[in-house]
């Protein structure tokens, strides 16, 4: 246990970041609006995380750089480079704030459920909370015992889905045999984008560098990771599973929820009336924590694509993560989304759209022979790599063509 304990780390940050409202909200949503059709895209989503988690940290452990510092030496022509650097921040700074909008509405959600005021108007108090939190450091504080609440929720789901009994057979047809229901393309998409978050990409390279010194033989370190990230993402699955499960066998098929109260129903089988107050507070501890997470995630994916030295006191690190909240916040207050299970998705969904962008320019990098030697992708890893891409970018065009289709008419 403790040669486990020492070998997990950088995986188990990704998938806390990634199990969040958006999570649950999507994952909740795809179970009651259509039962187990969605695990497909669910199981689908998992094994893409793993596969481009393990070529982020494994450019950060053989180059100690990462994502964005690997970008800038990709490209030597300028004007190319600074296209490409842009292109990259764009994409985080607009996949962040909208995620960051997700972030703050499922915190505010689980305030109105406490209290009964309105979630657009605790939204306001979430961003600044989550600011001054930022600013003073003093996150560092909450993180635990806000992880800690998190986790507990987590448990819950994965008991609830064990208590409901789904339909066994009903799940592997969900799982293996790929479907898209009317009016469930943006769930899919969002349930890829709620967990192939593109902003990890950028921090796993950083934080594996932290947890193995340069000191350790690149094989071992690389092997360790390795487990750390398939175990710690499939755990991230168990939990997002569990919660699309829960939602299947509990809510009537085609249930729209939409509110977060609704949502909390789903506990009912193992909580009873207490379900909807544990649920509250296990969204509210999820919001929080990625309401901090996202920003300080922006802040360093564009420290790295300009190369500004990634200090946390440095007053262009600080504005790039205020200005994620603050773009978050005023989304999550303006209520644009709707209602706040709508906003959430919208969030997921704006990330999945993003992804590809990300993901063919970390194909890119991790391709580079010069860079990373005999660790450079494979035949095999550049197959899974573009699968991935493939399909994630053909869902996001289906939607936008739909879109365009829809405003055309």
């Amino acid at each position: 246990m403790v040669k486990l304990r020492k070998t997990l780390g950088p995986g188990l940050l990704v998938t806390a970041a990634f199990v969040g409202p958006g999570t649950v909200t999507t994952a909740s949503v795809a179970g009651a609006r259509f039962g187990y059709a969605l695990l497909w895209a669910l199981l689908f989503s998992v094994l893409a995380t793993i596969v481009l988690q393990e070529m982020s940290a494994r450019l950060g452990l053989v180059t100690r750089a990462g994502l964005g510092e690997a970008l800038r030496s990709t490209f030597t022509k300028p004007w190319l480079r600074w296209c490409c650097v842009a292109l990259v921040v764009g994409a985080i700074g607009f996949g962040n704030a909208a995620y960051e909008a997700g972030n703050i509405i499922g915190a505010a959600a689980g305030l109105e459920i406490i209290t009964g005021i309105r979630p657009t108007i605790w939204a306001g108090v979430i961003g600044t909370a989550g600011a001054g939190l930022l600013l003073f450091g003093a996150y560092r504080v909450l993180e635990k015992i806000l992880i800690a609440l998190v986790l507990l929720m987590s448990l819950v789901f994965v008991a609830t889905a064990v208590i409901v009994r789904p339909d066994v057979a009903a799940i592997f047809r969900g799982m293996f045999v790929p479907s898209v229901p009317a009016g469930s393309l943006v769930t899919v998409i969002a349930l890829i984008g709620t967990t192939v978050v593109p902003y990890n990409l950028f921090l796993h390279a950083s934080m594996v560098r932290e947890k193995w010194s340069a000191d350790l033989p690149i094989a071992e370190a690389l092997r360790q990771s390795r487990f750390d990230t398939c175990i710690s993402i499939a755990l991230g699955g168990v939990i997002t599973l569990a919660i699309a499960l829960s939602a299947a066998a509990c809510f009537k098929l085609g249930t729209d929820i939409g509110s977060a109260a609704a949502m909390a129903e789903q506990l009912q089988p193992l909580l009873g009336r207490s379900a909807k107050w544990f649920f509250a507070v296990g969204l509210f501890a999820a919001g929080l924590t990625s309401t901090i997470m996202a920003p300080l995630a922006a802040a360093y994916a564009t420290a790295g694509a300009f190369g500004w030295q990634q200090d946390r006191q440095s007053w262009r690190f600080r504005a790039v993560w205020a200005s994620v909240i603050v773009a978050g916040t005023a989304f999550a207050i303006s209520g644009a989304g709707g209602s706040p299970v709508a906003t959430i998705l919208f969030a997921q969904a704006a990330n999945g759209l993003i992804l590809p962008v990300v993901a063919v320019f970390l194909l890119v990098v991790v391709n580079r022979t010069n860079l990373l030697g005999a660790h450079a992708n494979g035949v095999m890893a550049n197959l899974m790599g573009v699968v991935v891409v493939g399909i994630v970018g053909a869902l996001g065009a289906w939607r936008i063509v739909l879109a365009i289709g829809q405003w055309l008419e």
